[in-house]
């Protein structure tokens, strides 16, 4: 039965993430109709988001730790119910800063809510084909713009943007809460067992302990500059080929084909790090992502921007979930939420970098050129930071006399 219902942990990991990175990433499309309705600047509307992005950071590993304490379960849950909440509230800001307040700090927050929690479960269910594993749940979080943006954009074509975001709620809930009832613990955790099995990695290691290592200040630091090499790329992208003349139509398709590439590479990763070790897979996806985004510099024709998208959305949707492999396979079980959660704070904190850093590098020298060569360099760094990751040595075990 455990092994059948694994299958099940994995399914509504990545539609709980694909609704609540969805409706997280529906104010984009939300942003000109808000703007005309209200009056409120498009830089107003947009900050919400940012808001969101630092929201994610701090509660990311709040939720991780709760979810070692109660379980994955009711922290899905608690978040799920609270997004829906959050949203349907949002929908009814008279205010700019209402609007930021509900939006950004409660939907960000209760997005966090999702993705160290489900993590930490995926990789407690798997013994083998853990790399599939989460990257499936990841897959599922990827397909968000592909299918809750385009839903957002075809409800704003018919209702106002208040109503259509009211809508996103609801479906929010109706999703959402009944994937979160699925959610169980581990079996290695469940019964009130406290996840020490004879093969589990470094058993008594305390969550104190674990945060003071150097191990998982490597995996931080590694994830923030993975996330701030693509975090700048993915947002100006669009915008850097309207300025080599290309309609905006086609620019926003880059995107989409970017997107499209990031399912097969989430697949991709997972099966060869499962087959050649996760971490060696992840450092060489460092260097190839590096390249990658420095590519961009270089195209300045739509057929170019694809095939720059196609390996660069590949990679860097690819290495994400490799991180949570790496943290099982070096840290308890009984911690997985507070470790994947301080990883994805960094990466939030990475993420929120890049659209205000190329903003300002824009501005400054009238080029994204220097920008892509700025997240070449963070990428080689996020690379040679990850290679210094050494695994706990291990204690050896001497019989008596």
């Amino acid at each position: 039965m455990n092994s059948a219902y694994r299958w099940v942990i994995v399914a509504a990991g990545g539609l709980l993430g694909c609704v609540a990175i969805g409706a997280m990433f529906s104010l984009p499309v939300f942003l000109r109709p808000m703007a005309q309705d209200t009056g409120w600047s498009v830089t107003g509307i947009s900050t919400a988001m940012t808001i969101g992005f630092l929201a994610m950071a701090v509660a990311s590993m709040l939720w991780g730790s709760l979810s070692d304490r109660f379980g994955p379960g009711p922290v899905v849950l608690a978040g799920s119910v609270m997004l829906a909440a959050s949203l349907a509230l949002a929908s009814r800001a008279e205010s700019l800063g209402e609007f930021q307040l509900l939006f950004g700090l409660l939907v960000g927050a209760a997005t966090a809510a999702v993705f160290a929690p489900m993590m930490a479960a995926v990789t407690g269910w798997f013994d083998t084909g853990r790399g599939l594993a989460v990257s499936l749940v990841s897959a599922g979080m990827g397909m968000a713009p592909m299918t809750m943006a385009p839903l957002a954009a075809w409800l704003v074509t018919v209702h106002d943007w208040r109503t259509a975001m009211l809508i996103i709620a609801g479906i929010a809930a109706v999703l959402m809460i009944p994937a979160a009832l699925l959610v169980r613990r581990p079996p290695a955790l469940d019964g009130g067992r406290d996840g020490t099995a004879a093969d589990e990695p470094h058993a008594d290691m305390t969550v104190r302990d674990a945060l003071r290592s150097p191990q998982f200040a490597i995996l931080m630091l590694a994830n923030f500059f993975c996330c701030a090499t693509h975090s700048g790329p993915i947002f100006h992208t669009v915008s850097y080929a309207v300025t080599c003349g290309i309609p905006m139509i086609a620019a926003v398709s880059i995107y989409s084909i970017e997107g499209l590439a990031g399912m097969f590479g989430r697949i991709g990763f997972g099966l060869a790090g499962d087959r050649f070790g996760a971490q060696r897979v992840l450092v060489l996806g460092l260097l190839a992502q590096a390249f990658g985004v420095l590519a961009y510099a270089f195209v300045d024709r739509l057929g170019g921007f694809y095939a720059v998208a196609v390996m660069v959305g590949f990679i860097y949707a690819g290495t994400m979930p490799l991180y949570a492999v790496i943290i099982r396979e070096n840290f308890p079980l009984k911690m997985m939420g507070t470790i994947i959660g301080g990883t994805a704070m960094a990466g939030s904190l990475g993420m929120s970098t890049g659209p205000l850093l190329g903003g300002l590098i824009y501005d400054g020298f009238g080029s994204y050129a220097p920008m892509y060569v700025g997240s070449w360099g963070m990428g080689l760094a996020a690379m040679l930071i990850l290679m210094a990751f050494r695994p706990f040595p291990q204690r050896v075990e001497t019989a008596p006399a």
